[in-house]
């Protein structure tokens, strides 16, 4: 039992050294990858451009029910941008496949009389009113690579209408190519530009680097991607043409167009455009997105830039859509806590299991070469001089007779012969009266020394 534990001691010893060497290469790994749990709901809100939340109209909306009437007309209007992101089929372990699934919506509208209007939604499967509060539904797969969270081309499309019963998702949807990332940023991002994707346009940009901030107590990396102006009608639909309401004739007058050689009764194209400022707020550790910030802007104008076309209808434009989407602080915390919760399990893995084990293999592996040096050293001394390692002669069993011993020629006492003694030998009977034992007369044949 005294080597088996010494022997304990050095394998544990060896073996937490060895766990703490394999853990941030192995165990490491595993976790830096995007989670196939993944489940993310995301809510944005329309606020004032300096990112106020006082305005109960901050964003302004072309009023559909005028496309039908004399005049276009403008609402301002609260809209509320929701997005909820899951993994679907196919993802393996190296492969990550996002859904996600947008909606805009219209919470409330107020006319220029500031008349104040709460819209509502039709079912699914009911017909739509040029009032109802959907704006827009789409749905965006990709595929990503687990390891760098960047596009890996397996699955890239956008689904712009309802799926029917047995239809086939091809008929609804479009593919889209892209480069960027879009719901997650890959592991330890760094302080430079990388490439973001823009569902409205579909177009990759870069994101550029700009600062670092704190947002509830978490350290992450601000990133401004600007989307440039596009031209919405050069996107096609599933069947392969333009989407609707991407150009829209009207007449001069019905746009508000006047001037020097333009009758209100002209018919005037206008094609839909779309730019945007995207800020973005990454934790660099996770590539977690926590917080998020865009200005969007969606307006006709003439597609006809030239000097041939008449500056009232060059200059024109009319805001579809103009406002600043910013996530919900319910939003801003659930992304916080995920990431603070995914950053400290890295750093678990990375750092302290690695440095708890390995101080507990080198404090094993030492008490182990302090044991075996200390047995060492008691071989190499030999026996103690505490009497233990002499030999020494058992008690004889009670009743038994043993023969005296020897007397030594060293012994201190000398018994010196008489002269009469025989010199051959002595035997017990033989000695001196005096050594014989000496019998009283009283004792009877039941002596016990008779007996012998």
């Amino acid at each position: 039992m005294r080597r088996i534990w010494p022997a304990l001691l050095a394998l544990f010893g060896f073996a937490f050294i060895t766990a703490a060497i394999l853990i941030p290469t192995v165990l490491v790994s595993q976790l830096r990858v995007v989670p196939l749990d993944l489940d993310i709901t995301s809510d944005a809100t329309t606020v004032s451009a300096d990112g106020g939340t006082g305005d109960r109209f901050p964003a302004v909306v072309l009023d559909r029910c005028s496309l039908s009437e004399q005049r276009a007309r403008q609402l301002d209007a609260h809209l509320t941008q929701q997005r909820r992101s899951v993994i679907i089929d196919p993802s393996s372990k190296t492969r990550a496949t996002v859904q996600s699934a947008q909606t805009v919506r219209i919470d409330r509208v107020r006319d220029a009389d500031g008349n104040e209007t709460d819209l509502s939604f039709a079912a699914i499967g009911e017909q739509r009113t040029c009032n109802d509060g959907l704006l827009s539904a789409t749905i965006d797969r990709v595929s990503v690579n687990r390891k760098t969270s960047v596009p890996d081309g397996k699955v890239h499309s956008i689904q712009f209408d309802a799926l029917p019963e047995g239809g086939n998702l091809e008929d609804v949807s479009v593919d889209v190519p892209r480069q960027g990332f879009q719901y997650k940023f890959g592991f330890n991002v760094q302080k430079r530009p990388y490439l973001y994707f823009d569902s409205n346009t579909r177009t990759d940009n870069p994101a550029e680097f700009v600062g670092e901030t704190t947002i509830k107590g978490l350290k992450v990396y601000e990133f401004v991607s600007e989307v440039p102006e596009t031209d919405l009608s050069e996107l096609p639909n599933p069947q392969g043409e333009a989407a609707l309401g991407t150009m829209l004739s009207q007449p001069a007058s019905w746009w508000g167009i006047t001037g020097t050689g333009i009758r209100p009764t002209d018919s005037v194209t206008m094609h839909r455009y779309a730019k945007a400022t995207r800020h973005v707020f990454v934790e660099p550790t996770t590539g977690t997105i926590v917080d998020g910030k865009e200005d969007q802007e969606q307006y006709y104008r003439s597609p006809d830039q030239s000097e041939s076309m008449p500056a009232a209808i060059r200059d024109y434009k009319l805001h579809a859509l103009k406002g600043t989407f910013k996530w919900a602080d319910s939003t801003v915390a659930r992304q916080v806590d995920k990431a603070d919760h995914y950053k400290g399990l890295l750093t678990l893995a990375k750092v302290w299991l690695p440095l708890i084990l390995g101080i507990i293999g080198a404090l094993l592996i030492l008490a182990w070469l302090w044991l075996f040096l200390r047995s060492r050293r008691a071989e190499a001394d030999g026996p103690s001089d505490d009497g233990s390692a002499y030999d020494y002669e058992a008690p004889a069993a009670a009743g038994s007779w043993s023969a005296p011993a020897q007397s030594s020629p060293d012994s201190s006492t000398t018994v010196l012969p008489r002269d009469d003694a025989p010199t051959a030998g002595v035997g017990p009977w033989d000695r001196p009266t005096e050594q014989i034992p000496h019998l009283d007369e009283g004792d009877g044949p039941d002596d016990p020394l008779r007996k012998r």
